[in-house]
């Protein structure tokens, strides 16, 4: 009863809250406050770049103090309420202070060079950018795991070595070399547990939250890695890097059409104008609305796969089961939502479709092969 309120409650207050976004986006622009802000900076600032970032940070700050106290209530207070953080306040502010100054030192260029393809190709801005996201998405799966999430967790080799080598038999079943397997202090936060396979080339790392290895048995982690290492064999990282790409190019180049479409209807006149900006925002928001079910369609069929392959890769049915329904009572997922919002908002299948996807699996080998799956994170309810 407790996980179905807490996901009601965070699903009701992230829908106000996008909602709440659009319209105060929509009366920023309406209104003339972003023509008037633009003019404010104008009386400061002559450089158009210095100029377009300050209108960012400026208009940033501001839609964070509007939403501290609903960022507060669903990432600190609802959090304790439900017995789920180890944060205090102050690291609670502290844990967001470094969020916002890594995303800021990787946003900043990127905006940069955003307004750079908007000024140089003007309408076919998206297309070179779109490009140009492509290769930072690249290159930030190489660096995080080993450069910026050590920046948030301290992350350690696991010392286990009967678990480390049941792992690298599983990661050598799936073709993968592993040359370590490490462990995070997801624990300095929250009470969840959770595992991962990140990066890419000589980046790929397999990281096991403190509170997976300290709550669950070696055959229960087993199972977790086996899933995360099925994303990997049925080359899931490759196919959402493929589609990914192919989706931005699409989202970047609607956002464009739209937007130049929907400059005079707000007084606008071209598409450099600072103070129309704002105008992606909305309509990036409109699209990812259509997209996002499709894309949660996509990554729950995968997600199944994955399971499948845990399964045969394992032969640990029950204790993968069982693996699920603990970290679902752990991490206080919802045992059972409304069919329409799983198919809207859930990236994973529900723990009832899973478990009864995964009793219907026959022992043997899947399709006949021996072939798999392959990324991401093992439960987001």
């Amino acid at each position: 009863m407790n996980a179905k309120k807490y996901n009601n409650i965070k699903l009701a207050i992230a829908i106000a809250k996008g909602i709440t976004s659009f319209i105060l986006i929509l009366l920023f622009v309406a209104s003339g406050l972003s023509l008037t802000l633009q003019h404010y900076l104008e009386g400061f600032i002559s450089n158009s770049y210095l100029l377009f970032i300050a209108f960012i940070i400026v208009t940033g700050a501001a839609a964070g103090i509007i939403f501290f106290p609903v960022n507060y209530y669903t990432e600190f207070y609802l959090e304790h309420k439900y017995n789920l953080s180890n944060q205090t306040f102050l690291k609670w502010i502290w844990e967001n202070t470094k969020t916002l100054l890594v995303s800021g030192a990787i946003s900043i260029p990127v905006l940069l060079i955003f307004f750079y393809s908007l000024n140089k190709f003007n309408l076919l801005w998206w297309l070179p950018f779109a490009i140009i996201l492509f290769v930072i998405s690249v290159i930030l799966a190489r660096i995080v795991p080993v450069f910026i999430l050590p920046i948030f967790y301290k992350i350690v080799p696991v010392e286990n070595v009967d678990l480390i080598n049941r792992i690298r038999a599983l990661a050598g079943g799936a073709g993968i070399k592993v040359e370590n397997v490490y462990k995070f202090n997801l624990s300095k936060n929250t009470k969840k547990a959770n595992a991962a396979f990140t990066g890419i080339g000589k980046s790929k790392r397999i990281l096991l939250g403190d509170t997976l290895l300290e709550s669950y048995s070696a055959d229960e982690i087993e199972t977790v890695i086996a899933h995360e290492l099925g994303h990997y064999k049925r080359k899931h990282i490759i196919k959402n890097i493929l589609i990914g790409t192919a989706s931005s190019f699409l989202t970047l180049f609607l956002i464009a059409y739209l937007y130049n479409l929907s400059l005079s209807w707000f007084g606008f006149t071209t598409v450099v104008q600072i103070a129309a900006i704002p105008l992606l925002s909305l309509w990036a928001m409109i699209i990812s609305l259509i997209l996002n079910p499709l894309s949660n369609m996509l990554s729950r069929k995968f997600e199944y796969e994955a399971d499948e392959y845990a399964i045969h890769s394992t032969n640990k049915k029950e204790a993968f089961i069982a693996t699920l329904e603990k970290l679902t009572d752990q991490n206080l997922g919802d045992r059972e939502p409304h069919p329409l919002v799983e198919w809207f908002f859930y990236s994973h299948p529900s723990i009832k479709n899973r478990v009864a996807a995964l009793k219907r699996i026959s022992p043997g080998k899947i399709n006949g092969s021996n072939t798999i799956n392959d990324n991401l994170s093992l439960q987001d309810s």
